[in-house]
C-alpha cells in the first residue's frame, strides 16, 4: 500500500512482472502494458490464483508458464489497459475481495 500511496504503483493495473519474463513479452504488447502503472490486482490475478498449483503439475514449470500461462495473462493486462475505467477497476477490486474470501468457491 506505501507503493500506492506514493504513486509507484495503483490497486489495480498489469501485476509487476520478474524481468526475465518481461523479455518474452511481444514488443506490441510489452509497450502498452509497461503504459501504465502496475497494480497489486488484475484480472491475471484471480484467474489465476492456482498458478503454483498448476506450475507444480508441469513436467518444465518455466515452460509451461512461458508457453501457456503467460500469453493469456497477457491478454488479461491488454484487455484492462484498453478498457481502463473506474467501473472496471471497481469490478476486478469486488472480484479480487471475494476470491480471498471465498476462495474457488468463486
Amino acid at each position: 500500500m506505501i507503493d500506492v500511496l506514493l504513486g509507484d504503483m495503483s490497486l489495480v493495473g498489469p501485476r509487476p512482472e520478474v524481468p526475465k519474463y518481461v523479455a518474452h513479452y511481444p514488443a506490441g504488447v510489452r509497450d502498452l502494458v509497461l503504459s501504465v502503472r502496475p497494480g497489486i490486482t488484475d484480472t491475471a490475478s484471480i484467474e489465476f490464483s492456482n498458478e503454483n498449483e498448476m506450475l507444480a503439475g508441469a513436467t518444465d514449470p518455466e515452460r509451461e508458464y512461458i508457453e501457456r500461462i503467460l500469453p493469456i495473462k497477457l491478454e488479461y493486462c491488454r484487455n484492462y489497459v484498453e478498457r481502463r475505467s473506474l467501473w472496471l477497476d471497481a469490478r476486478i477490486i469486488g472480484r479480487t475481495i471475494a476470491k480471498v474470501w471465498l476462495g474457488d468457491k468463486l
